[in-house]
């Protein structure tokens, strides 16, 4: 009954619709026609060139809606939305301008950014230029490293900057083959890791501390700052003695050995090389066996934080006979070309 009204209703409309209009609704009946005769089971399955028929007449015929029964009006008007979508996506696609960078340039942009805390894009282009590159300076700023706060130096950066100026101190205690203490004295340069002074003693004081601080150090060669333990031997005759010499003192704080960590490095690797597979006799005995390892830790270990290379730099030989010198009695070896 229902469809018998909408039969007649259209019968009655038909003589105010203009040829146009009825033509598309019936290529649009017919095309529906079509759709279900290929259906086999389930529901109508659309192809593209159905969905493009169907977005085109709606473009020249919104008033096809009502025919359609094979999908909801909402359906195609989603259609024609992506379509117009697509169609501004294929116009406005990039079809001059600049020439993209290479990986390689924006690899280069990343790494001076990275290196480069102080630096910004007109310092970067204007390297990049010097280097051969034709890049403009918008586009480095579009690759750099991008930053919340104002440009800051690292810490690396930081210590790498005041390390030659710095140096550190402190004492190792070592038993002896009958149980007595003796205490070893080192000082450290944080720049290249070198033992500027070693030496020993039995009865460590505030007195014997300063002196060796002052035979360690010539008068034009101290550092600018001295980095020690908060230790009660280091009173107020060391202060008077690092200021009569142009270091400035820089206790560190109470129980913070870490804060002292070049020294402490230092001992451990005096430790773990030399004292631990060695039985001290005595103090002459001690300072034998510190100064060779000094001797050895200056001029022949490789560091890792000095790129494998010695406080003292140890030159690359590739010529030669490679011949094994032994250090502390073979417990480590020298190995050099002759």
């Amino acid at each position: 009954m229902i469809g018998l009204l909408c039969f007649v209703r259209a019968v009655l409309a038909s003589p105010f619709k203009s040829k146009l209009r009825l033509e598309a609704e019936n290529a649009v009946l017919r095309h529906q026609l079509v759709v279900l005769r290929r259906k086999l089971k389930g529901r109508a399955r659309l192809t593209n060139n159905d969905r493009w028929f169907f977005v085109q007449l709606y473009r020249w015929f919104p008033s096809i809606l009502p025919v359609l029964m094979i999908i909801r009006p909402e359906t195609l008007v989603r259609w024609h939305r992506a379509g117009f979508r697509r169609y501004w996506r294929w116009k406005s696609r990039r079809g001059g301008g600049r020439p993209p960078i290479e990986a390689q340039l924006r690899a280069l942009i990343w790494q001076m950014s990275t290196e480069n805390q102080l630096w910004g894009a007109p310092r970067i282009h204007g390297e990049l230029l010097k280097l051969g590159f034709e890049v403009a300076q918008s586009n480095v700023a579009k690759y750099m490293v991008k930053r919340r706060g104002p440009p800051s130096q690292g810490w690396r950066s930081f210590l790498r900057n005041h390390a030659p100026d710095m140096a550190a101190m402190d004492l190792v205690v070592v038993p002896t083959i009958g149980f007595k203490l003796l205490y070893g004295f080192v000082i450290v340069r944080i720049d290249r890791r070198d033992l500027v002074w070693i030496n020993v003693t039995t009865n460590p004081t505030a007195e014997w501390i300063a002196r060796q601080i002052t035979e360690a150090f010539p008068w034009d060669g101290a550092p600018g700052y001295m980095i020690r333990e908060r230790d009660r031997i280091c009173g107020a005759v060391i202060t008077r003695r690092l200021r009569a010499m142009g270091i400035r003192d820089k206790p560190i704080a109470a129980a913070s050995p870490w804060q002292n960590s070049f020294a402490e490095w230092l001992i451990g690797s005096i430790r773990r090389e030399c004292l631990d597979h060695i039985i001290v006799s005595g103090e002459a005995h001690l300072r034998r066996i510190l100064i060779s390892y000094a001797a050895y830790y200056n001029s022949v270990r490789t560091h890792r934080s000095l790129h494998k290379d010695a406080p003292i730099y140890r030159p690359v030989q590739q010529i030669g006979i490679i011949r094994s010198h032994p250090i502390l009695g073979g417990l480590h070896h020298h190995y050099v070309r002759v």
